[in-house]
């Protein structure tokens, strides 16, 4: 089993990349969707990601029970989760508590039989965001990145298209 974790700037390449390691693995992949449509442009967006992977993947939309979903879709083909920043950002949302579930989520990881390949997003290379929501969720996202990246197999960058190996 493994654990394999893409990370790197918007539009640097990280979705196809990770689409790519997960269909590597045998089996039908699975696609774990974090996202929700909530207005046309991200209507849009998840339109792209469908068309490019094709009709191949199981597909799963989990835009908070990121942890459970991944236990049910155990024993399955590897499974790509994309992408725990929107993961974050809706449990932040929603109110929940953001800490205990990544660290559920951390401590699940390892224990699966099936593969995953999890995108997220690196948002701390810019400027320091002028107010405190923003920052807030920067430092959240970085300190998720930290905990997933702690326990998992593989880590990658990915700039411009092409992937770093980090761990």
């Amino acid at each position: 089993m493994a654990v394999i974790l893409i990370t790197g700037g918007a539009r640097s390449g990280k979705s196809k990349r990770a689409e790519a390691r997960t269909r590597a693995f045998p089996g039908r992949p699975v696609y774990v969707a974090t996202a929700e449509a909530l207005d046309a442009e991200m209507e849009e967006r998840i339109a792209t990601h469908r068309a490019r992977r094709g009709t191949d993947w199981i597909e799963r939309e989990v835009p908070l029970d990121l942890a459970q979903a991944l236990v049910a879709t155990d024993g399955d083909g590897a499974r790509l989760v994309d992408c725990l920043t929107l993961w974050l950002s809706n449990l932040l949302h929603a109110e929940r508590d953001w800490e205990r579930e990544v660290t559920e989520l951390a401590g699940a990881l390892p224990r699966f039989k099936s593969p995953v390949v999890l995108v997220t997003n690196e948002v701390g290379l810019g400027i320091v965001p002028d107010n405190a929501l923003a920052r807030s969720f920067r430092d959240a996202s970085g300190i998720m990145n930290q905990i997933i990246a702690d326990v998992a197999d593989e880590v990658e960058f990915v700039v411009a298209g092409l992937p770093m190996r980090l761990k």
